[in-house]
């Protein structure tokens, strides 16, 4: 089964927790063991594995991106001026596919999804969350 989660965004670069909303999802399901696939729908955005107790780690990601992919000094930027958007994305991956274990992710204490967005604000911005029995 595929569901679509909808968010918006705030900022041009910025992490948004949305475990909660995949853990919903998983849990309509039904399904107790398998793999949960998380998908970004959109060039310019990502989804991230990364800890979720302290909201420094979040912004650390933010700022070493920013520093290994300037804005502004891409050939894409003569188009939409967003070229640093797409590599970002390209580097973090569009998706990432989760073990399910007795009906919970098999994440760790400090593990969550994350929902990378690198050419925000953005009204509506969707991710794909596809729940495979296995």
């Amino acid at each position: 089964m595929t569901e679509i989660i909808t968010i918006s965004t705030n900022q041009r670069n910025a992490l948004y927790d949305i475990g909660p909303e995949v853990n919903k999802i998983v849990k309509n399901s039904g399904v107790e063991n398998g793999l949960v696939c998380v998908f970004a729908r959109g060039a310019t955005a990502a989804i991230m594995i990364q800890e979720n107790w302290d909201d420094s780690v979040q912004t650390d990601v933010v700022n070493l991106l920013a520093k290994l992919i300037p804005p502004g000094v891409w050939e894409h930027d003569r188009q939409d001026n967003n070229g640093d958007s797409h590599l970002k994305s390209g580097l973090v991956s569009p998706s990432e596919t989760i073990p399910l274990i007795n009906g919970k992710l098999a994440l760790s204490t400090w593990q969550n999804i994350f929902f990378c967005e690198f050419d925000g604000p953005r009204k509506r911005r969707e991710i794909a969350v596809t729940v495979i029995e296995g």
